[in-house]
């Protein structure tokens, strides 16, 4: 009976499967794993992927689900060997008008490739892609083109050629989107094509895609040309490639240039550095110049990887001129782009040309009047710090930071809070306390929570570096005396900083510091701050010794647990009995 009971729930999934509404039937297939384990391999082969078969015609929503669980399901038809099974309901899934279902359903397709012994896969895995490729619609040639990478390397040389054949026929397919399949796939099928054939055949078919009058077709190409240097090899590669790129950096589609800017430091990381530095970089130039702002924004975020490539004085002869246009683009997207990675430059061009060259771009990254500016060039403070030096840093960009701590967007704020414990550790104590310390103190009044929470945790991470003592004497009385502010929010903000600066303090600021403090905060007049001075009081029970719970801890959280407010009283009763739970262990 038992037994019966535990199936139940797997009966019901199988019904689920012939149900008339869709979404139990999507319910069901999201479990096909559990349904096959329940009815065990041969049953599964016998019956659940027939069934599966003869139920195709449904919802995309449940055909993805369907073509997603396949991909996992060899274990389930009995491993490797019984693979070939699962191919014909992949192959009908794979012709759907749904690109996503299509899409999912080669990925799966793939993957059971990938598993099967070699005899299978010549056996059944290409004919499904024979069949594909030369389907009568344009679907099942599109799907056709993400499987040659996995057939491929399996194959006999005869049916190798046949393969090569068919992938010049979709190259050269009249439909547009098989031909854009073809180019955004070719790379992949160049990976594990024989050297030889990848140059004689492959490459002619890249050099057509690359002149195809859609433009769709050509930018899918741009994304194919890393692979294919690989594949072919540094000497092929720049004889055969770099007019193709000339002409790609030119393309009067800027959709392909877009390409071409996202796609570049790969191809250069392909053809080498001399190549890069002779043929290359004149192209970058002419991207990070382009007329369109989409094509400068790839062209930016590119800089710092391609300036890696370079000599030092080709960075500053070249491509600084073009970086500080950049800082000062009409497109704040260009901007923010450029601010995200220009000072990631800076081990490259070393201290003193950073200095001369980075540090300026930087403040006037620091001043634009977007946020989104300014956000990405404070997330990158500490790569500027490694290699100009704290004392510097402080003198050039600490006028800047004061200003942006002020800043009227939060986000803003809140990066400059998060930034001031990597500041604090390098600049030392002194210089905390006379210039981050009153800004942290003020950040714990923040209207924005986040700011306040963010702000907690800064104390708490730089209180942990400079030691308890200093703590004592330069943070508590100041973080305490912010307990006194009329505004509620504020004194709970204060609670947070307690809970999160008593781990750190020594047990003579705990006790006769903090507690009188939270002892005093228990008689609030708003139950927010009451029940939160009980979570912290069951949190420092744990920090100090028996004889201070039941004289300073337990006496608070009695009186809170006959106060008024329901949740004051959870909260108290909570924290009393985690004490008494502590003292009993």
């Amino acid at each position: 009976m038992a037994a019966d009971d535990s199936l139940l729930p797997i009966a019901i999934l199988i019904d689920e499967l012939k149900s008339d509404e869709p979404l139990r039937r999507l319910n069901s297939i999201s479990r096909l794993g559990l349904i096959a384990q329940a009815l065990g391999e041969e049953r599964t082969r016998a019956e659940l992927i027939p069934f599966l078969s003869e139920n195709v015609d449904d919802e995309d929503e449940v055909l993805l689900a369907q073509a997603e669980q396949l991909g996992n399901f060899v274990p389930y038809v009995g491993g490797p060997q019984y693979a070939y099974l699962l191919l014909p309901l992949l192959e009908t899934l794979s012709t759907v008008e749904e690109t996503v279902v299509r899409d999912k359903a080669v990925e799966s397709l793939s993957k059971v490739g990938s598993t099967m012994p070699d005899s299978h896969a010549c056996e059944h895995f290409v004919p499904i892609l024979k069949r594909l490729g030369s389907g009568e619609w344009f679907t099942s040639r599109v799907s056709a083109c993400g499987l040659f990478a996995t057939a491929y390397p399996r194959c006999t040389p005869m049916l190798k050629a046949e393969l090569r054949q068919l992938y010049a026929n979709l190259c050269r397919d009249e439909t547009p989107m098989v031909r854009r399949a073809a180019a955004q796939k070719l790379g992949g099928f160049a990976k594990v094509v024989e050297r030889d054939y990848c140059s004689r055949e492959l490459m002619p078919l890249f050099t057509d895609l690359t002149q195809d009058d859609q433009d769709s077709v050509r930018l899918l190409a741009v994304e194919s040309c890393g692979a294919f240097a690989l594949a072919l090899g540094q000497a092929d590669a720049t004889s055969n490639l770099l007019a193709i790129v000339h002409k790609f950096a030119q393309d009067k589609s800027w959709r392909v240039r877009y390409n071409v800017a996202q796609q570049l430091v790969q191809l250069c990381e392909a053809l080498g550095t001399e190549v890069t530095r002779m043929e290359l970089t004149p192209n970058f130039v002419r991207l990070l110049r382009d007329g369109e702002a989409e094509v400068r924004v790839a062209a930016a975020g590119k800089v710092s990887a391609f300036s890696k490539l370079l000599t030092v004085q080709q960075i500053v002869t070249s491509i600084i001129p073009c970086v500080r246009e950049l800082s000062m683009d009409s497109s704040q997207y260009v901007r923010a782009a450029l601010a995200g990675v220009v000072m990631e430059m800076a081990p490259v061009l070393g201290k003193q040309l950073t200095i001369e060259h980075l540090v300026p771009i930087f403040l006037t990254l620091l001043k634009d009047v977007y946020p989104e500016v300014r956000l990405n060039v404070i997330s990158k403070l500490d790569q500027v710090n490694q290699v100009i030096g704290i004392d510097l840093l402080a003198q050039s960009l600490l006028p800047a930071i004061e200003e942006l701590a002020e800043d009227k967007h939060w986000r803003v704020r809140l990066a400059i809070v998060e930034h001031i414990p990597l500041l604090a550790s390098q600049l030392g104590p002194d210089f905390f306390q006379e210039k981050l310390g009153p800004q942290c103190m003020k950040s714990l009044e923040d209207q924005v929570a986040s700011i306040r929470e963010a702000a907690t945790r800064t104390l708490q991470k730089v209180a942990a570096e400079f030691g308890p003592d200093w703590a004592r004497e330069h943070l508590v009385p100041n973080v305490l005396a912010l307990i006194k502010n009329p505004h509620y929010l504020y004194r709970m903000t204060v609670l947070v900083a307690i809970s999160m600066l008593a781990t750190i303090v020594s047990q003579d600021v705990l006790c006769n510091l903090m507690l009188p403090v939270l002892t005093t905060a228990a008689k609030d007049k708003v139950p927010n701050v009451k029940f939160n001075v009980a979570k912290i009081m069951e949190k420092l029970a744990g920090l100090v010794s028996r004889s201070v719970m039941e004289s300073a801890i337990k006496p608070v959280l009695l009186e809170l647990c006959e106060d008024q407010d329901m949740d004051v009283r959870f909260y108290a009763r909570q924290a009393l009995y985690a004490c008494d739970h502590a003292a009993s262990a």
